[in-house]
């Protein structure tokens, strides 16, 4: 499964994504497509599932980036959570901040702390949606993936970031995802 840095560029050319680079270099803050995006162009799917990530305030950045899309562009902000989301025609862009997550035993509910890229992408489920682009200008479109996803996605193989059972024992139905996975 081999994509060079051009056509990884190819994929995040459009205007959104430049957007939030400037949107992101403004507030001096570090910025990454995560997640299924970004594996979906590993996979050569099409995909609308924007994740972006940020090491800093993930809620700015999107009010940033809404400011910069303008008219017809619709911020909905979930403080409670750290996330936020804009809207603008068919684009979707959600937000948030690089976070860590540790969860007591008899609770799904976790308690989040900010972080860096590294603990942000030690919280994901898989190593396959551990994947993360850069949007910052100097490095624009660098792919960042400490655990191996792309030899993952080569060898067909579902693993977690962490301890599978520390993986699964903090959301359950993270099983059921691999399950899903592992059939389409």
């Amino acid at each position: 499964m081999y994509i060079n840095e051009e056509e990884i560029v190819d994929h995040i050319s459009a205007k959104p994504f430049h957007l939030i680079s400037e949107a992101a270099e403004e507030l001096g803050v570090e910025v990454y497509v995560i997640g299924g995006y970004v594996r979906d162009i590993f996979l050569n799917r099409p995909s609308k599932d924007i994740d972006v990530v940020a090491v800093g305030s993930g809620i700015e950045l999107a009010k940033r980036v809404a400011k910069k899309i303008g008219r017809g562009a619709y911020l909905s902000v979930f403080k409670n959570f750290g996330t936020a989301q804009v809207k603008a025609g068919d684009l979707e862009l959600e937000f948030v901040g690089a976070r860590k997550e540790s969860y007591s035993h008899d609770s799904r509910k976790p308690i989040v702390e900010d972080g860096t890229l590294e603990d942000d992408q030690n919280r994901r489920d898989f190593t396959i949606n551990a994947l993360a682009l850069c949007l910052n200008k100097e490095r624009y479109g660098e792919l960042v993936d400490p655990f191996g996803g792309l030899e993952d996605m080569d060898e067909l193989t579902i693993r977690t970031p962490l301890d599978p059972d520390i993986t699964f024992s903090d959301d359950p139905l993270r099983m059921m995802r691999a399950v899903r996975f592992a059939t389409s």
